[in-house]
């Protein structure tokens, strides 16, 4: 306006320092994000103190974690042992076992037992000691396929003394077969072995003596009378 008069020279001085303080008029929103932003990056000091264990909670397929792939694995491996470990044991056979052998041929033994003194008035001795015997043979893993039966031959209450003859059926003219397989020593040693294993029921010390036990065809052709002479 025409009449206005102009500005004094104090009223300018004032404007102008009001004007000359930018920094005062920038809002305080910016300084306190910038502040937080400082606060919120980690220093390096506490990047190196991170769990050594984070990578494996890296996720590698949606949901699915490194640790949970690492336990499938380990578990797919544990799984797959113990398939093969059972079906192992289901399709094992023995060739020996179902090895079929012409059986065509007798083979039997005469075994002398010494009865203990304590045992000669057991009236049921000869049968106890039969179905003794035959339970022995027939439950043996090496001799129940040969043996047929046993039968008492003689019971001697005076030299305290029984005989039995063992029956068994094996290949004909197979010596290795006698000799490593039916040999005399291993069928008595069978028996032997026992009744040292299980005493006899009303004749605890029936066969422990090594030498109550023998082949009654030997002592015939040596003249003993005896199994321990």
């Amino acid at each position: 306006m025409e009449g206005a008069s102009p500005p004094s020279p104090g009223n300018e001085l004032e404007l102008s320092v009001i004007q000359g303080r930018p920094e005062e008029q920038t809002p305080l929103n910016g300084a306190v994000q910038g502040i937080l932003s400082l606060a919120e990056e980690p220093c390096p000091v506490q990047a190196d103190k991170e769990s050594p264990w984070s990578s494996c909670n890296k996720k590698l397929i949606g949901k699915c974690k490194l640790w949970m792939v690492l336990a499938s694995v380990f578990l797919s491996f544990i799984l797959v042992i113990i398939i093969s470990l059972c079906l192992t044991g289901v399709t094992y056979i023995d060739e020996d076992e179902n090895e079929i052998l012409e059986l065509s041929s007798n083979e039997t033994f005469l075994v002398m037992l010494k009865i203990p003194e304590e045992c000669v008035s057991e009236e049921e001795l000869p049968d106890m000691l039969e179905k003794r015997v035959t339970h022995v043979y027939s439950d043996s893993p090496a001799l129940n396929r040969y043996f047929t039966s046993v039968e008492v031959m003689d019971f001697s209450g005076e030299n305290a003394t029984i005989i039995f003859r063992l029956h068994f059926r094996v290949p004909p003219e197979d010596d290795s077969f006698m000799k490593y397989v039916m040999s005399e020593e291993f069928v008595l040693g069978v028996l032997q072995q026992d009744f040292h294993d299980q005493n006899m029921a009303g004749c605890e010390t029936l066969g422990l003596d090594p030498g109550s036990l023998c082949s009654y065809d030997k002592l015939s052709t040596s003249g003993r009378q005896s199994c321990d002479e």
